[in-house]
């Protein structure tokens, strides 16, 4: 288990009627009178679909892909996240949310509240083993939140990584049992499989279960999938304002590779030229002066294979700076896209009767990389590398670009710190995808 943080901005409890059964709407019972004639008949019209109470407030949920705890200014972390730090300065912040170590497993456990052995995604959905925790068909018996609330009069819609479709199921063929659309919600707009979720400027998209064509206008996915969470939000305001709605709001961020706008990525040239060690440092004490961590406490003890920044080569750090760069800007594109979902809920006085969840991240920061962000390479191989992707460093985190950061900085961005407890030293390494 990996310790990641929660951000409530707001908090209430929804409760479920006992008639409320995900999948479930039976016919209703006829109330009115079958006469031999038109006139000797009493109609009855039953309300086959649910409404919520009056006043039921409306549920925004996001969830941030491959996000370490030390990462945004939220909670100490070097990258900016003002939107992410207005929703928790206005709500409740927590620091101790357990994640499974891989992503389609987290959200399994989130959309149904089970263990994610038990919806049967022990690892990722394009990764099925044949035994039921790991063959990757979440169980129709587990219901999912937004199967649950379209049961009690909610509009559904779910934008981004869905990760919960067996990959074998995730073309145009379906069958479409267990796409989004099947699974609770109304609409659906993003990337299904888990490879969809590769590229930021072209990735493989669908609109409910018919494949999106590419944007004319090359935007980054993040900018798109804001547009269309607030359209969403519009089309079911305007046609019925009282419905109130959940959405699911999972972009791509910050799932290697790292793409952004040329403009978020230069906001940082120059940031984490001091490297990782210093990163961790100063996250630390922020972290201590927001009450994140209690005062007194400690960065945990380094791996036998981590490298100390000073013990880089010129090249390598100026490499490893570049990619955090590109990173950090990753992030701060999407809390500036999550504000947009933010300020249009104000501008339609639709934001003091939200509850907004956001979740960083489903298993933390991602080691893949290696040593070099190439993950793993040889010595040789190494060193190529590097040459390549400085080759790339004014155009690094385009469409013709892949990437990554060194593991350093995953372990940077993860370190929850720690004290001693009980005589024992806790530990956090960084989790893999």
């Amino acid at each position: 288990m990996n310790t990641k943080e929660m951000i409530l901005p707001a908090v209430c409890l929804i409760a479920t009627t006992p008639s409320a059964f995900a999948q479930y709407s039976p016919v209703p019972e006829f109330k009115g009178k079958i006469g031999k004639t038109v006139s000797e008949t009493r109609t009855y019209y039953p309300n086959h679909n649910p409404v919520a109470k009056p006043g039921s407030p409306n549920v925004v949920w996001i969830i941030l892909d491959d996000t370490g705890f030390g990462v945004s200014s939220s909670f100490g972390g070097l990258v900016e996240t003002p939107c992410l730090d207005y929703l928790a300065e206005n709500g409740l912040r927590f620091n101790n949310f357990h994640t499974a170590s891989i992503s389609a497993a987290t959200r399994a456990c989130l959309l149904t509240g089970r263990n994610h052995h038990s919806s049967h995604m022990g690892r990722f959905n394009d990764d099925k083993f044949g035994t039921p925790g790991y063959d990757t068909y979440l169980p129709m018996e587990n219901g999912t939140i937004a199967e649950i609330l379209r049961e009690n009069g909610y509009a559904t819609f779910c934008v981004g990584k869905y990760n919960g479709t067996p990959d074998a199921d995730g073309s145009n063929a379906g069958p479409f049992n267990r796409w989004p659309t099947n699974r609770g919600f109304d609409h659906y707009y993003g990337f299904n499989a888990a490879s969809g979720s590769e590229d930021q400027w072209h990735p493989l998209m669908y609109r409910d279960t018919q494949r999106e064509p590419e944007d004319p206008q090359g935007r980054p996915v993040i900018i798109r999938l804001a547009d269309e969470a607030i359209n969403y939000v519009a089309d079911s305001k305007s046609a019925a304002p009282d419905k109130p709605f959940f959405l699911y709001f999972s972009p791509g961020t910050a799932h290697t590779p790292f793409h952004a706008s040329k403009s978020w990525i230069d906001h940082y040239k120059g940031r984490f030229d001091d490297g990782w060690d210093e990163y961790s440092k100063k996250t630390l004490e922020n972290q201590i002066a927001l009450g994140v961590v209690p005062a007194g406490t400690k960065l945990p003890l380094k791996n036998a294979d981590d490298v100390d920044w000073d013990s880089l080569s010129p090249d390598e750090k100026r490499l490893y700076s570049r990619q955090m760069e590109v990173f950090a800007g990753f992030m701060s594109e999407a809390d500036e896209q999550i504000g947009r979902i933010v300020d249009f809920l104000r501008q339609i006085d639709e934001l003091d009767n939200t509850l907004i969840i956001v979740a960083m991240g489903d298993n933390g920061a991602s080691g893949e990389g290696g040593r070099t962000g190439g993950r793993d390479l040889s010595s040789e191989a190494e060193k190529e590398y590097i040459t390549s992707e400085l080759g790339k460093y004014d155009h690094y985190g385009d469409e013709n670009t892949q990437p990554f950061y060194s593991s350093g900085w995953a372990k940077a961005c993860n370190h929850l710190s720690v004290t001693t407890r009980n005589g024992l030293i806790m530990r956090e390494v960084p989790m893999m995808e």
